[in-house]
């Protein structure tokens, strides 16, 4: 199997890999650079989803380019971690989530493959829009290593780079939103247009704006991810330890998958 791990913010380097080397991609879309290596006879590749420096913001990173790498990679799981923000007060900062719905307020990125240039309309379904298997195998994951996460959470995406309001805050509650970031989208959706397998791994890091009784900073979400994201990586190293080269599920098989 070939695995790519998708970092996100306050991870932009990974441990455990043998052989390590870096590795840039050209893209229709833009040029791409990862960190390739090996873990358990599986080829792995790194992708820090804002940057070796961390300086690339949610609203500039290059989706397409990302995923559009990992395609011409023949990837088969995308595996990535988010920091996010709680709107449920089950899910309070240090707790881990496993994502299994989104709801999109980005409002200026470029979200699909499939923009009609090649003389045809591609309509992708995202009715369970994470990869079940890769979900399932999270939660196992978590449960062997004694590590608690949230089974499902709804992660509404935002266009960043500022913090939401607690007006905003308090209408992504009412609409059903558990969990508050910048980046899922439309990460998710690209993976599931290219065929690649894709579940995300999720640190809550503070509670949002209106909930939190304190002004939220970046720093503040980076001393939590830093916190905790030994944790993470335990989770995603036996997700990759428990993988088959003969596994498959429903977005291997998606239909037309755009093409490299």
């Amino acid at each position: 199997m070939k695995v790519a791990i998708i970092g996100g913010t306050g991870v932009c380097e990974v441990a455990h890999l043998k052989d390590t080397s870096v590795l840039d991609v050209e893209t229709r879309y833009g040029s791409v650079r990862l960190m390739k290596g090996t873990y358990m006879g599986h080829d792995v590749l790194f992708l820090p989803r804002h940057g070796e420096a961390q300086a690339v913001p949610a609203h500039k990173v290059n989706y397409r380019a990302n995923i559009m790498s990992l395609k011409q990679l023949s990837v088969d799981c995308i595996l990535a971690t988010s920091a996010v923000g709680s709107l449920n007060k089950d899910m309070k900062p240090g707790d881990m989530a496993v994502l299994d719905q989104f709801i999109d307020f980005t409002k200026g990125r470029s979200y699909t493959f499939f923009d009609g240039q090649d003389g045809r309309a591609v309509y992708t379904d995202v009715t369970e829009p994470y990869c079940a298997d890769l979900r399932k195998r999270i939660l196992s994951s978590g449960r062997s290593l004694d590590i608690s996460m949230h089974p499902k959470a709804c992660y509404v995406c935002t266009e960043g780079p500022r913090f939401e309001t607690p007006a905003e805050i308090r209408m992504f509650q009412y609409i059903g939103g558990d969990l508050v970031g910048m980046t899922n989208v439309p990460e998710v959706t690209l993976a599931r247009e290219a065929g690649i397998c894709y579940a995300a791994v999720a640190t809550v890091t503070n509670w949002a704006a209106g909930i939190s009784s304190t002004h939220l900073t970046h720093e503040e979400v980076l001393q939590v991810v830093a916190a905790n994201v030994e944790n993470a990586w335990k989770v995603i190293f036996r997700v990759i330890e428990s993988l088959e080269p003969d596994r498959a599920c429903d977005c291997c098989g998606e239909p037309n998958p755009v093409e490299v």
